[in-house]
């Protein structure tokens, strides 16, 4: 199994461009069984989820090919409606597979996808939306059986406990797009990703009013059509590179990304002193060497992301002061906190929040990543500790970072993948 060694306290430099955002790419190709005819998507990130979902398309019946790594060109001609287990297991997001299956063939049947080691992230309020538009749901023997023969448009309400729901606004999406009537669809998710999915119903043929609001109005069509399609940037990796630019006191400009879409996160870094030139596809930051705190609180977009708050959390670790991170979204999403405290990392966990005491220069050492965001959080963190961080479990790391290791060589990062037997049996077991 592989790990990254990295070797801290190297400052970034230099120019580094961001993949297409993989959080994009799952539901448009999900989308892609909405109709008969070929999809050609294309800036697609080359991650083991999207081959994850290439397969499970594959599975059900599409063709799928790919052509480039960042383009596949998908048909689905003809498709079944059952995803199984052992494929929707490896892959939460596989869930936006019940939309488009309702739409194309009134019926779905999907494996629940399990648990998530961030915390509960139930699926109800996607199928309380089926309902709303005349499904029948069953769940039997880990499946949801869904019979959508009697589907009609309707009023869907999609709000729940921590806000709105960005995988259910897609599954409510590509359900209604080929649902007969009017569907309005209230506290959909705002985020990037479901604009994203919209502009490419759109060009498929779907009637969508609203987009980028918590109102969507979609008039159902008799059938869509195939698509060439590029995806957006991804906008969780832009802000990891910039934190890593911040975290490592670099002067890094990040390139072929969306300002617009992280501006809280841009708010936040000149909040804490960090010189920012921004411009709308590539924003530069230059380290002054005095960060100061911030407080941080995740919302949905256009809020904090989530998807930052582990990343920020390392930032902090390091920077003198007081400051604290509330999570909002998944409140018990701080899994990557032991691993930065064995680093040396003055952390308290109270509640939703992470109370941090920056200042203390982090310690190279074995740690484990527990998902996708923590191990993003422990590679900033071990670039910017002295001696070897040997991080572990980055099969997370690849499910959403494009070739990692290879942007932040080129920016100037000590850091390498190698076989898990080269880290020093001293530093598995000291005693």
């Amino acid at each position: 199994m592989d790990v990254l060694r990295i070797r801290g306290g190297r400052r970034l430099q230099g120019v580094v461009e961001v993949s297409g955002a993989k959080n994009a790419a799952l539901p448009i190709f999900a989308a892609t069984l909405l109709t008969s005819e070929p999809c050609t998507i294309r800036n697609v990130p080359d991650l083991s989820d999207i081959r994850f979902m290439a397969d499970l398309l594959k599975r059900l019946g599409a063709q799928v090919e790919r052509l480039d790594p960042h383009t596949w060109r998908i048909q689905a001609g003809s498709v079944t409606h059952r995803a199984p287990y052992e494929l929707v297991r490896k892959m939460r997001a596989s869930v936006c597979l019940m939309g488009p299956l309702l739409g194309r063939l009134r019926r779905s049947s999907v494996s629940l996808p399990g648990g998530c080691v961030i915390g509960p992230r139930p699926i109800d309020i996607h199928l309380k939306g089926f309902s709303k538009l005349g499904c029948v749901v069953d769940i039997s023997k880990g499946y949801v059986e869904i019979d959508g023969s009697r589907m009609a448009g309707a009023e869907v309400f999609l709000g729940g406990r921590h806000g709105s729901t960005v995988l259910g606004t897609a599954n409510l999406l590509m359900a209604a797009v080929l649902t007969p009537g009017r569907t309005r669809i209230e506290c959909a998710a705002c985020e990037p990703e479901i604009v994203d999915l919209c502009r490419m119903l759109e060009v498929m043929g779907a009637r969508i009013e609203g987009i980028g609001s918590p109102s969507l109005t979609v008039d159902g069509a008799d059938s869509l059509q195939g698509c060439d399609y590029a995806i957006i940037p991804d906008r969780i990796e832009a802000g990891t590179l910039l934190l890593a630019a911040a975290i490592t006191e670099g002067d890094v400009t990040v390139r072929k990304m969306c300002a617009s879409h992280l501006t809280a996160l841009l708010d936040k870094l000149e909040e804490a002193g960090l010189p920012l030139t921004v411009e709308p596809t590539q924003v530069r930051v230059r380290s002054n060497g005095r960060l100061r705190p911030v407080d941080v609180i995740t919302h949905p977009h256009p809020g904090f992301p989530t998807d930052l708050q582990a990343q920020m959390t390392a930032l902090m670790s390091v920077t003198p002061g007081l400051s604290i991170i509330t999570e909002k979204i998944y409140p018990s999403r701080f899994m990557h906190v032991p691993e930065l405290q064995r680093m040396g990392a003055d952390i308290a966990i109270d509640g939703a929040n992470a109370i941090i005491k920056g200042g203390n220069r982090l310690s190279g050492a074995p740690i484990m990543a527990s998902d996708l965001r923590a191990s993003a959080a422990l590679v900033l963190a071990g670039l910017a500790a002295n001696n070897d961080t040997w991080v572990q479990r980055i099969y997370h790391l690849d499910r959403g970072y494009e070739k990692i290791e290879e942007k932040l060589q080129a920016l100037g990062a000590d850091i390498e993948r190698v076989d898990q037997s080269a880290i020093p049996e001293s530093l598995l077991d000291p005693a």
